[in-house]
């Protein structure tokens, strides 16, 4: 392989599915394939920051010891705002912990890094390749409905993955040479539904909408036992029009601007917010590259 070859490494959104971002990481390092740019969506653009800033393994570490009640415990917070469900303090400490503090500039990293974000105003794809690693971190990952809006350069900031959700073109533009590409989400469309018992309402008024609310967001964390025909539950919903909009954006792009090589590990079994599952996740990124091997070491030039 040429040393002097820039290898851009594009890591798409997918929530909890970008656990796999980290086996992928591993497999290739394991190999001897160290990319040096490295661009990132949603939690693509989490996992690409803590790789880029030298904590991988704490990141690695925490999600394995994550159990299904931790991830209710970290992510729900229902305020009376009703910006997101996601306890932004917690957030932060998460971030500090297992990606980068507080300090830390992107320009100072051993590695191009940009994070994609999107701009709720105008609808433009905005890069984020200087400044705070946490800010740009927090502006890709802020999916409408669970996270809110981040104010950047006078702009609402949220989910990179509304515009770009594999960011083969941020690599491009970075100067790599060759761009290996990460879709999560090639399998998942209308395939992790948890239909959830039918929830009898016995009581009218902003308290009942509140416990409405909170049924509909644990019983996403805790899928019932017996399935029944009722409508998706508010998180589903969101998920899968997500999902969605993602998969047809993500192939409209990939047809106009392919990478070299594009890993597409198969995730549909883990739906939006069981980050408990990081173990099958990391394995199945990992097998993705075993099973690419030959590909990439031709693409590569590897011996």
């Amino acid at each position: 392989m040429n040393k002097n070859l820039n290898i851009g490494l594009a890591l798409g959104s997918g929530s909890s599915r970008g656990w796999a971002h980290i086996g992928i990481i591993k497999a290739l390092t394991e190999m001897g394939i160290e990319p040096n740019i490295i661009s990132g969506t949603s939690i693509g653009a989490l996992v690409g920051a803590s790789y880029a800033a030298g904590k991988l393994e704490n990141l690695e570490t925490w999600a394995r010891s994550i159990t299904r009640l931790d991830t209710a415990r970290i992510f729900f917070d229902l305020n009376t705002s009703f910006t997101g469900f996601v306890n932004t303090e917690r957030l932060h400490y998460f971030l500090n912990e297992n990606v980068a503090g507080d300090k830390v500039v992107i320009e100072d990293l051993e590695k191009h890094y940009t994070a994609v974000s999107t701009d709720l105003e105008t609808g433009r794809e905005i890069w984020l390749s200087n400044g705070s690693l946490i800010q740009a971190v927090w502006a890709s990952i802020s999916l409408p409905g669970l996270f809110p809006a981040i104010r950047h350069d006078n702009r609402w900031l949220v989910d990179g993955g509304l515009v770009n959700p594999v960011p083969i073109s941020a690599c491009r533009a970075l100067g790599a040479d060759v761009v290996i590409a990460v879709n999560l989400n090639g399998d998942i469309v209308g395939k992790h539904f948890a239909k959830p018992a039918k929830i009898k309402k016995e009581n009218n008024g902003v308290g009942a909408k509140i416990t409405d609310l909170v049924r509909e967001y644990t019983s996403s964390i805790f899928p019932p036992a017996k399935e029944t025909m009722q409508p998706p539950n508010l998180l589903d919903a969101i998920a899968s029009s997500m999902n969605i909009t993602q998969d047809r954006i993500t192939r409209s792009r990939i047809a106009g601007d392919p990478p070299d090589i594009l890993l597409t590990p198969k995730l549909s079994h883990i739906s939006l917010l069981e980050f408990f599952r990081a173990k099958e996740a990391i394995k199945e990124g990992m097998d993705c590259v075993y099973r690419m091997k030959s590909e990439i070491k031709y693409v590569l030039g590897m011996d």
